[in-house]
């Protein structure tokens, strides 16, 4: 546990340790994983979640570690704009999966607003482009906006989790108005 909250603080504190991310245009790779909403077990399906209108996807390094938990209660606070602009949010992390039931009832973090996937070996994070360079098993801190067409919309990689909930609700906000512009 240690281990890996120093990992996680490390990480926090380089520039840039993620991989490469997916950009605006691609097709967002499909998946379905073991997840939690107020600590009730389901499988996430992004197929289904985007037949329902976008979703935010953003992967974290590790549940209950500090930039992880800033993270987690920004989009909490946030998860009624993404709403009301018909979205749904799902966190995704490699890191203490054991205990996501928890964290997504968390009334600090998730506040059971929306729910948390385990990925076990990261594989859902590689198919992204959104694990860390320095410790690929863990996913970094990286967000996308993919489009109910299933392509992504926008990508935001940083470490610093203090920007993803803004980049995500402004390029929501902007295909939404563009999309009214054009009468669609």
């Amino acid at each position: 546990m240690r281990r890996l909250a120093f990992a996680c603080l490390l990480a926090a504190a380089l520039p840039s340790v993620a991989l490469a991310a997916l950009k605006p245009g691609t097709p967002a790779p499909m998946f379905s994983a073991p997840a939690f909403l107020a600590g009730q077990p389901f499988t996430f399906d992004l197929k289904a979640a985007l037949a329902k209108g976008p979703v935010v996807v953003y992967f974290f390094p590790a549940a209950f570690t500090p930039g992880c938990n800033v993270e987690a209660a920004a989009f909490s606070r946030a998860i009624d704009k993404f709403k009301a602009h018909g979205a749904s949010v799902i966190g995704i992390t490699a890191g203490n999966i054991g205990q996501l039931a928890e964290f997504s009832k968390d009334t600090e973090k998730c506040a059971g607003k929306f729910p948390v996937a385990a990925d076990q070996g990261a594989k859902i994070a590689k198919s992204f482009d959104a694990t860390m360079m320095l410790k690929p098993d863990l996913s970094s801190r990286t967000s996308y906006l993919i489009g109910q067409d299933g392509r992504i919309l926008a990508e935001y990689d940083a470490m610093n989790p203090n920007q993803h909930v803004k980049q995500m609700l402004d390029v929501l906000e902007r295909a939404q108005a563009g999309a009214a512009r054009k009468g669609g």
